[in-house]
């Protein structure tokens, strides 16, 4: 990992990355592992940097960050990607495999501006969906993480109709792509638009439900942390209420 100058990056002082506490993992290996089906994906955590992500929400997204990054870098041999909303991506930031890697990036962004969810997942989706055209058998399923406190400023839903309807037309699997909305606050605006997303887009757009959404609630324990990472591939955990 490279120092964080290089990154393009400084230490944010209201985050220190070394003191969250990153809990312990101990999974169970084999066909009784709840987190096993992991394996299948490519993780991409999008996190919301904007401007009302400041002071308490973005020392809650570090904690939810802390919670669930040990759980899909191991999971994911390939490594994680990290992006945000508003902040240049890196090099550094993509095939990440430890929970300290992921924390350090964290704390060298600082929020501001927007919410352009729809277009951080538009610049996501459309080369990855132009990967899989070309050769689905080398496409590893991708599952979308987004840390959110806020209605977007743009337009997601249309973003992510557009991309349902073109892996409806080339008859991809159900759960090739996963949006999973993890909400951070309590707003309840923001509440309304992202379980709006949830529970209608499908309907509304025609398309195949790819979407969940789940609050932090300050913690995360059992079937609430398989939601979070697998709520948006599989139907079972994203018809349970959060």
């Amino acid at each position: 990992m490279p120092p964080m100058h290089q990154m393009g990056g400084t230490p944010n002082p209201l985050i220190n990355p070394n003191t969250l506490p990153l809990p312990s993992m101990n999974p169970a290996p084999g066909a009784d592992d709840p987190y096993a089906f992991l394996k299948t994906f490519d993780t991409v955590i999008l996190v919301d940097d904007s401007g009302s992500m400041s002071g308490a929400r973005w020392t809650q997204t570090a904690q939810a960050l802390s919670s669930i990054i040990p759980i899909v870098t191991y999971y994911d041999a390939d490594g994680i990607d990290l992006h945000f909303l508003n902040h240049p991506d890196s090099e550094y930031y993509h095939h990440i495999k430890t929970p300290s890697q992921v924390m350090e990036i964290f704390g060298t962004v600082r929020p501001s501006k927007a919410t352009p969810t729809g277009t951080a997942l538009n610049r996501l989706l459309k080369p990855y969906i132009q990967k899989y055209k070309r050769d689905p058998s080398k496409c590893k399923p991708m599952n979308i993480i987004v840390i959110t406190d806020g209605v977007p400023t743009d337009d997601p839903e249309s973003v992510i109709i557009q991309s349902a309807q073109k892996l409806d037309d080339m008859d991809a699997d159900y759960t090739q792509v996963g949006i999973q909305f993890f909400q951070i606050g309590d707003d309840p605006e923001a509440t309304e638009a992202l379980r709006d997303m949830d529970d209608a887009l499908s309907t509304r757009g025609g398309v195949r439900d790819m979407v969940d959404t789940v609050p932090w609630k300050g913690s995360l324990q059992g079937d609430q942390m398989l939601k979070v990472v697998l709520g948006a591939v599989n139907r079972r955990l994203d018809r349970k209420k959060a």
